[in-house]
Formats: C-alpha cells, sequence, structure tokens
C-alpha cells in the first residue's frame, strides 16, 4: 500500500481507486482535499515543529478550498469523499468564525484616538502613496515598520502633525519609528530575545491618562533559526506589556490569529485582539490575494475598546496598513458589555 493511498484509507477515503487520483478530474480534485485536510491537522502541531507551524496560518484557504472541493464532489455523486471533507471545512471554520463576533460598544460620550501600523517594505513601498494614506487616514498615533534612512529622509514631512518620535532606521527590514501627536512622557528601544531586532517601548500622554505603548516587528518564521527566534520574541513580550496603565501592541508579529504562538500571547499578556468582532482582515502578501494573511496586528488591554478596525490602502509595500480607532476606558467613562 503506497503513503497516499494508506492517507486515503485513514481518512476514510479507501473507496477511492489510487490510480484514478492521478488520471481523471475526480481523482484530482480528491487528492487535493487530502493535502488540504492534511494541511488542517498539520496546523494544531505548530508547537511541536517550525515546519508544521507554517500551517497554521492558511485556515481561511483551507475553509474556502475544502467547501469547493466538497460541493464539486458531492455534485459529482462522491458524497463520502464530500462529506468528509466538508467536515474538515467546519474545523476551520470553527477557528475562524469567532473574529466575526464580540465587537466592543463604545462607551457615550468618549473621544477616540487613532492608531496606524503600516509596514512599508525597506524596498518596495511607494513614499508618495505613503503619504496620501497617513494624511488620509490622519492618526494620533503611528507605527511604521521596515523603515531605512532613505524612508526617514522621504518621510520627514511627519513632524509637522505628528511632532513625538522615536526612530531606530535600519537597512535591512528591521527598522522601526513611533511617530505621536501626543507627547512621549518616556520612551526606548528595546532588543527583545537575541534576534537584535529592535522595538520601542513608550508611554504616551493621552491627557486623562497615559498609555504604554509598544511597536515591535518579530523574524518571519523562514527557517529553523528565524521560527525559534520569532518565539522567543513572542514569549519574552509579557516582560515588557505587564503594566497598570493601558496598554496596546502594535506589530507585524509574522503570526495569525490561528497560530499557537499567538494564542500563546493573549493568554500569557491578558491582551484581546483588536480584529474580533471585525472578521479576517489580511493585510499580507497584498500581490497574491489567495494567500493573504492577517499577520499585521493591534493588541489591547481590556481597558480599551475598539470603536472601529479596517486596513487601509495599497502604498506598493507587500503589506497593507493596519487602522484602529480606539477609546480608553477610564474612571469617568462606563464600559458597556461586548455585543
Amino acid at each position: 500500500m503506497s503513503a497516499l493511498h494508506a492517507l486515503c484509507v485513514g481518512c476514510g477515503l479507501g473507496d477511492v481507486p489510487l490510480v484514478p487520483l492521478s488520471v481523471r478530474p475526480w481523482g484530482l480534485l480528491t487528492a487535493a482535499g487530502i493535502i488540504a485536510c492534511s494541511a488542517t491537522l498539520f496546523g494544531f502541531l505548530g508547537r511541536f515543529s517550525w515546519f508544521l507551524d507554517l500551517f497554521s496560518h492558511f485556515r481561511v484557504q483551507y475553509l474556502l478550498g475544502l467547501v469547493i472541493l466538497g460541493a464539486l464532489l458531492f455534485w459529482g455523486r462522491r458524497r463520502r469523499t464530500a462529506a468528509t471533507f466538508l467536515a474538515f471545512a467546519c474545523v476551520n471554520l470553527v477557528l475562524v468564525l469567532p473574529l466575526y463576533f464580540g465587537r466592543q460598544n463604545t462607551p457615550p460620550g468618549a473621544t477616540s484616538l487613532r492608531a496606524m501600523l503600516l509596514n512599508v517594505n525597506t524596498r518596495l513601498g511607494d513614499p508618495e502613496r505613503v503619504k496620501d494614506v497617513i494624511s488620509n487616514a490622519n492618526p494620533d498615533i503611528l507605527v511604521l515598520e521596515e523603515i531605512s534612512s532613505r524612508w526617514v529622509s522621504d518621510l520627514a514631512w511627519l513632524t509637522n502633525s505628528l511632532p513625538y518620535s522615536v526612530i531606530q532606521p535600519r537597512e535591512d527590514n528591521f527598522g522601526i519609528g513611533l511617530f505621536s501627536k501626543l507627547p512621549l512622557a518616556e520612551s526606548e528601544i528595546a532588543y527583545i530575545g537575541n534576534a537584535e531586532v529592535p522595538s520601542i517601548l513608550a508611554t504616551i500622554s493621552t491627557g486623562k491618562t497615559n498609555l504604554r505603548l509598544i511597536a515591535t516587528h518579530p523574524l518571519p518564521p523562514g527557517g529553523r533559526e528565524y521560527s525559534q527566534r520569532r518565539n522567543e520574541q513572542l514569549d519574552r513580550l509579557p516582560d515588557y506589556i505587564r503594566s497598570s496603565l493601558p496598554v496596546m501592541l502594535l506589530g507585524d508579529l509574522n503570526v495569525t490569529p490561528w497560530n499557537y504562538h499567538f494564542h500563546r500571547l493573549l493568554k500569557r499578556t491578558g491582551l484581546k485582539n483588536s480584529a474580533q468582532g471585525f472578521g479576517i482582515q489580511p493585510t499580507w502578501p497584498n500581490y497574491n490575494p489567495l494567500l493573504r494573511i492577517p499577520i499585521d496586528h493591534c493588541l489591547h488591554s481590556p481597558d480599551i475598546n475598539i470603536v472601529d478596525r479596517r486596513i487601509g490602502s495599497d502604498v506598493s509595500s507587500d503589506h497593507y496598513p493596519v487602522i484602529v480607532d480606539f477609546v480608553i476606558v477610564t474612571k469617568e467613562t462606563e464600559k458597556w458589555p461586548s455585543g
């Protein structure tokens, strides 16, 4: 028995002959479904292997692919196989669907602030488009990632509207900058973990209270070593997040909401995903809609309510911007229950 045939039997598809899988359309559809089912399962094993961890990020793609394959196979009267694929589609649906529920209500009379995160890409982004998108969004707090010395020069105009800043340019893909309309009570560049990439820790004076802000950009999981360093940085973040102040974390974290290390970060910090209630908002890669996934994040402490969250316009980077309107809940504002 071949490995592929064994996998068919294990998935309850033993009635599907091996030969047609390679020579007939129905067999090709079945093979594609087996791959998607296997990837669905692999995505749960990311804590054990950097390679299996990569499969956790494409839950939406697995969901849509398995629904389409299941529908086609039902139409082709391959009902047992179709039912198996649709069952695996439901597994992914259970993971994806919660992001569409749990939106918070805004306390009455509260004034919202706007934060914006944009990975401009060291080489690809268009400074004029970046300027237009930032100007149109008019954020109170702006985090830019992958900024180089050239980007700092091209974005010198930012100081007119966002006069308070902390900038650490680099010529690789890990320069980072924080720009704010609001004064910075304190700020520092920190190196979290052993990746030797900079993060920004800042306390922002919002008027009624201060806001603790962390801007960070872990390494992408492009191999065992990079994955380990990304995971280490995510594991160390709770040490920098613990604060009596409201906390917001902005960054291209190189993980999706379905990743084990992302869930671990939320559990250890008590932070919430700002996408909760706003659905799937994929940000990368902008050049391939079929593979696009949400890896640019805004996380926040429970005393911050998210009023709105959306994806900004294309700036010719490989990332789309994330724009978040939020309210800091103080003693003067009543926190309503989530809707």
